[in-house]
């Protein structure tokens, strides 16, 4: 096996949101990075997982980071800037170019690359960042409770022999999907679920079980021609999948029941297309084309696309992490089967509102997520290995219940701040989902140095937490902030010439880096009036 050998300041394994934060943030600071990415579009979550931000109702004002929220501007500047946008759209200041209602921002997964690109341009075109696509890490050495070097597998096509490159840096950032850098390295996780013996939490189950992870998602992008015929070949996995009744559920998953997110007990009722039947529309959900904010068409029958990102494509048979690779690649492609498999049900057989059957015209759309399946190049995966960290965040530190009139957990090391509920999908042995409410949250640097290994640190959604506490802090914004301060304090550790834990341990440090994220815009704290707003709604 040849191999040849990069040395940087820093290295970056996982090009998703936290990873390309967690470079940004370090390039900024004067170091050189060397960053990594599985496929062929940086990104994660907004791009190769094709999955629009899941955002709180402060984000046009506040809860994210600076540069977060300069992302959004500029996916919207873009659109302005190059897009025939009516003027009532080109006028709107919080312009949310999809229309969809998961998110003030939907938008297409190019766009969000694109933007990205232009965001780390002076690094990439200096090189102070260099990226290396299709590249995944297979070996750690470590000594003692360092890590020495991480060697990547680099493949640049299909069939082709992969290279190897020995990658060696003072510092390790884990910003892989599944937290593959923190097994490898032999560095202490924490997988699955906690029993309530371990963490004290209502939701916990009472055994421990580290296989117990959360379903994951392969999302497919369509459009909807009426009139035509765009029916897919039957899936090879269908008559299983039109027959799979969840545990939880009485209905198949592929009908058009569901969960309730305001009460994951009861399931509720939802169908294809906006109507007047008061029946929740999954159409402009995730929807990310919408034609009506341009002044012209692009191209004749131009349609409206959307992002099948249901529940009806949660994939909970089996776990991807932690896995027998056998076993790891049967789920992967059974994931990708059941969203064709959605597909095929919505053409064929799904029942429409007016009593008939399928909707023929649906066409997968893989130029939106430049495949040639109309699948999104990888899976998104919620839930990852988590860090045995200084500070493991539970569910008792988000919870509006238990939490009660103490509101927000205000913390003295706070390194960012985000919101979401509770959200746990369906997970792939005891199928527990729920949607807890909770107050806005701040995030720990205790949570982020692990109990032993002294220059690794986790830079997305393998923070010290618990599986439930990670049903809020894996969304977008905190993923990212996670990696900006990451890539931060990974400089301040260099400049001072300590350790992160050594930051960690001293009042002093924790204050002069914090001074170092709040002049690069990272909110460290709710402001008062949220609090308030959260304490006492109208």
């Amino acid at each position: 096996m040849t191999e040849q050998i990069r040395q940087t300041d820093v290295v970056v394994i996982g090009g998703g949101l936290g990873g390309c934060m967690a470079a940004l943030a370090a390039a900024k600071q004067g170091l050189t990075v060397t960053l990594t990415e599985p496929t062929d579009w940086l990104g994660g979550q907004l791009t190769s997982q094709a999955v629009p931000p899941d955002e709180h109702r402060w984000i046009e004002r506040t809860g994210a980071t600076a540069t977060f929220r300069e992302f959004r501007e500029r996916v919207r500047d873009y659109y302005r800037r190059n897009y025939p946008l009516t003027d009532e759209a080109m006028n709107n200041p919080i312009l949310n170019p999809g229309n969809g209602w998961v998110s003030r921002l939907a938008h297409e997964p190019k766009i969000a690359l694109a933007v990205l690109h232009e965001m780390m341009s002076p690094y990439l075109h200096t090189q102070r960042i260099q990226v290396l696509y299709h590249t995944v890490p297979v070996e750690v050495a470590t000594e003692y409770d360092h890590i020495v070097s991480v060697t990547v597998s680099h493949t640049q096509a299909v069939g082709k022999v992969s290279e190897y490159t020995q990658l060696i840096g003072q510092y390790y950032l884990d910003a892989t999907e599944e937290g593959d850098l923190l097994a490898q390295s032999g560095t202490e996780f924490v997988s699955g679920a906690e029993s309530k013996s371990d963490t004290n939490e209502p939701h916990a189950l009472e055994h421990a079980d580290p296989l117990d992870m959360q379903s994951i998602t392969h999302v497919a992008a369509v459009d909807y021609v009426e009139g035509e015929d765009f029916t897919i070949d039957k899936p090879a996995e269908y008559d299983y999948w039109r027959e799979y009744m969840p545990s939880f559920s009485r209905f198949p998953i592929l009908s058009w029941y569901a969960s309730d997110a305001n009460d994951t007990t009861k399931l509720k009722e939802f169908t294809l297309f906006p109507n007047d039947q008061g029946v929740t529309s999954l159409w402009d959900y995730r929807r990310i084309i919408d034609p009506a904010i341009w002044q012209q068409p692009l191209r004749e029958q131009i349609q409206e696309v959307s992002l099948l990102n249901w529940a009806q494509n949660d994939y909970y048979a089996g776990a991807v992490t932690g896995v027998p690779i056998y076993e790891r690649t049967q789920n992967l492609e059974s994931a990708r089967q059941l969203t064709f498999s959605l597909v095929y049900w919505l053409q064929t057989e799904a029942p429409r509102l007016d009593g008939g059957k399928g909707f023929p015209g649906i066409r997968l759309r893989g130029d939106i997520l430049g495949t040639a399946d109309g699948l999104a190049k990888a899976p998104y995966i919620r839930e990852s290995r988590r860090i045995k960290a200084l500070y493991t965040i539970t569910e008792h530190d988000v919870s509006k219940e238990l939490r009660g009139a103490e509101g927000i957990k205000r913390y003295e090391d706070s390194i960012g701040v985000g919101s979401y509920s509770l959200d746990l999908h369906p997970t792939v042995k005891s199928h527990r989902t729920f949607y807890i409410p909770n107050y806005p949250f701040e995030i720990p640097l205790g949570s982020l140095i692990p109990v032993r290994v002294k220059n690794l640190l986790p830079a997305c959604k393998n923070i010290g937490m618990t599986q439930i506490a990670g049903g809020c802090y894996r969304l977008h914004p905190v993923e990212w902030n996670i990696g900006e301060s990451a890539g931060y304090l990974v400089a301040y550790a260099i400049q001072q010439g300590i350790t992160p834990r050594e930051v960690y341990e001293s009042t002093e440090h924790v204050s002069r880096y914090q001074e170092m994220l709040l002049e690069a815009g990272v909110v460290i704290h709710w402001p008062e009036d949220v609090e308030q707003e959260v304490l006492n709604p109208q």
